[in-house]
C-alpha cells in the first residue's frame, strides 16, 4: 500500500503541484536588542522536511504569501 501526501494552500486552497513555486510560513518569538519579546513572521521556500510541521502554513506562490503576510500584519497577534 502506497502513501501519498497532498498539500493545499492555506490562503486559496489550491492543491500543490510539482511545477509550482510554493512557500512555507510560520511565526517565531523574537527578542530584539534592548526590547521585549515579540512575534515575527518567517517565510521561506518550500522544504519537504519543514512542510510536515503542524505550525507551518503552505502558500502556493508570491501572491498568497503576500496575502498571508498582510493578514498576519493586521491580526491582533502581530500588534503586541
Amino acid at each position: 500500500m502506497a502513501w501519498t501526501e497532498s498539500y493545499h494552500c492555506d490562503v486559496c486552497n489550491s492543491p500543490r503541484g510539482d511545477a509550482e513555486d510554493w512557500w512555507l510560513a510560520w511565526t517565531d518569538l523574537t527578542t530584539p536588542p534592548e526590547g521585549t519579546e515579540q512575534e515575527s513572521l518567517r517565510i521561506t521556500r518550500w522544504s519537504h522536511s519543514l512542510s510536515h510541521s503542524a505550525d507551518v502554513k503552505h502558500l502556493c506562490g508570491a501572491r498568497c504569501a503576500q496575502t498571508f503576510m498582510d493578514r498576519w500584519m493586521l491580526s491582533e497577534g502581530a500588534r503586541r
